[in-house]
């Protein structure tokens, strides 16, 4: 059993044993992530390694959050990992005592996951090219507090929950790497907490919760029905997908936050260009230590191959995406002929009233066709002829 330590000696002596870059792991392992992001709050002159556990630990607590949420309330965990999104697809114990879900939480969830990601960018943002960051980290260490006991239980761990994700089912004989994150790692970081933040300000664009309500209100009452033993008209589990369909559907009809949309434009890009700057600085290592993502002379600490053009066909299919979300590339729609399509960067800098059909039909997109290249998606399909069938999962692994 943890002995409880007032948390003022925690404080006190955490924050001093993190300047050895081995401890940050031991920290979070022995105290989880919300001690460990308090103690490491308090170093009053952090080093660049003590910047990026920082946040590091942010952007893990995103995750721990929400799935803290999801247990305490009870998320249906089929419906949530149908719908795709971050954090609501990764598996959560079911809770003996939910609260109960209210339509509301989904944008609860997204709103938190917003603020401890702007944390990570602000620890990341301040470690520059010159700087030298080496935090080591077990990642059998890395786990998250669902249940909300304040230890480590079984499921809770990094690779229990994102697993399927990470590693594409791990093997019986799998252990956890451990990893020597560099200052190129930092970039990378802040690359994948733009995208999330990005993903987020997306979906509370549209602020789903009246969506949901009004589907889940409506499946209740035919849940209370009853159901026959007639066979699934199309495919199982068919009224979950129709519900999820629905939802989407409600959700992304009818007026969009503007600058919601706006600020998700500019963390695209941000991913975008801190992608950039991991691959300027990968490229200029020479050391060869327990590599996250290596150079072409580099061996990876991951358990997974690494083809030795990965990075420089990845900067291709980045290069494509900036030219898209700056309007440079436009998207081709079925009734514009050739050379003509839709600017994004217009698109999300004043989106229009969303509808569905008129999106398909041609008229609400009409005051952001241009003329100019379209954009082809060589470079993606480059990509996926390189890593053969995994184009999905690599591209999980490099945002």
């Amino acid at each position: 059993m943890r002995f409880i330590i007032p948390a003022a000696i925690v404080g006190i002596t955490v924050a001093a044993a993190a300047r050895a870059d081995t401890e940050y792991s031991a920290m979070i392992r022995d105290l989880g992530l919300s001690q460990t992001k308090s103690a490491l709050s308090e170093i009053s002159n952090p080093t660049p390694s003590d910047r990026f556990a920082l946040g590091g630990v942010h952007f893990l607590s995103v995750v721990e959050q929400a799935l803290q949420t999801q247990y305490r309330v009870g998320v249906d965990q089929e419906m949530a990992e149908m719908s795709g999104l971050p954090f609501l697809r990764l598996p959560v114990a079911q809770n003996p005592s939910p609260e109960g879900f209210y339509p509301e939480v989904i944008e609860e969830i997204f709103t938190a996951a917003l603020a401890d990601l702007d944390g990570a960018l602000d620890q990341l943002d301040e470690i520059s090219d010159g700087d030298d960051v080496g935090v080591v980290i077990n990642t059998a260490d890395l786990w998250f507090d669902i249940n909300m006991n304040g230890t480590y239980d079984a499921g809770e761990s990094l690779f229990e929950v994102a697993g399927g994700d990470l590693n594409r089912g791990l093997d019986t004989d799998f252990v956890p790497p451990i990893v020597r994150f560099d200052t190129s790692d930092a970039a990378w970081l802040s690359a994948y907490a733009h995208l999330l933040s990005g993903v987020s300000e997306t979906i509370l664009a549209v602020s789903p919760s009246q969506a949901i309500e009004r589907v889940t209100t409506s499946a209740a009452v035919f849940q209370e029905m009853g159901r026959d033993e007639r066979e699934y008209l199309m495919f199982y589990d068919e009224d979950r997908w129709l519900d999820m369909a629905a939802m989407f559907i409600h959700a992304i009809e009818g007026p969009v936050d503007v600058d919601r949309s706006r600020a998700a434009h500019t963390h695209f890009l941000g991913m975008i260009q801190d992608n950039k700057v991991f691959w300027d600085r990968v490229s200029r290592e020479n050391d060869n230590d327990r590599e996250w993502i290596p150079n072409k002379a580099q061996d990876s600490a991951l358990p997974i191959p690494f083809p030795a053009d990965l990075g420089d066909q990845w900067r291709n299919v980045l290069t494509e995406a900036e030219m898209m979300l700056n309007g440079e590339l436009l998207i081709p729609h079925w009734r514009l002929p050739e050379g003509m399509g839709i600017n994004v960067a217009a698109f999300m800098q004043n989106p229009p009233e969303l509808d569905i059909i008129a999106l398909i039909q041609g008229e609400s997109i009409l005051p952001y066709v241009e003329r100019g290249p379209e954009m082809s998606g060589q470079a993606w399909r480059s990509f996926e002829r390189m890593v053969g069938g995994d184009a999905a999962f690599y591209a999980v692994i490099l945002n």
